[in-house]
């Protein structure tokens, strides 16, 4: 059981934040955007509200459409480029964050896999945890 709160910063250390709440969910995205973010077979995203997190430093943003059609922002380190997090305009509290950025990493145990109809053949999904061909 992680303490609240958790620290966190991006590679440089220019963006440091607190996550002070659990996650709502952590989930594990298999589609091939995230696959181009994380440069590996998935990335990992915690679903947090914008309450629950503290930022220091600058950020940039840079925004894409999504397969829903929805606006998808990334804030980001200007300096070492790290994603810090994402969310849709239309929903500005609820914050994708990416949780590989923590000092404590042992809350990211995914509860679901999602776009699974883009993983890689090769990664095995572990028995039991949800999963969603697309996103859920």
């Amino acid at each position: 059981m992680a303490n609240y709160p958790i620290s966190g910063a991006c590679q440089c250390g220019g963006v440091t934040y607190k996550l002070l709440a659990p996650p709502k969910l952590i989930a594990a995205c298999h589609c091939k955007e995230c696959q181009k973010l994380s440069t590996s077979a998935f990335s990992i995203t915690a679903m947090v509200e914008l309450k629950d997190l503290e930022i220091s430093g600058e950020l940039q943003e840079w925004r894409r459409l999504a397969d829903s059609g929805n606006t998808s922002v990334a804030k980001f380190c200007p300096t070492c480029g790290n994603r810090i997090y994402h969310f849709d305009p239309n929903k500005p509290n609820d914050i994708k964050l990416k949780p590989s950025t923590l000092e404590d990493t042992s809350i990211l145990q995914p509860s679901v896999h999602i776009w699974v109809s883009e993983k890689q053949d090769w990664y095995e999904i572990p028995e039991g945890v949800k999963i969603a061909q697309k996103q859920t």
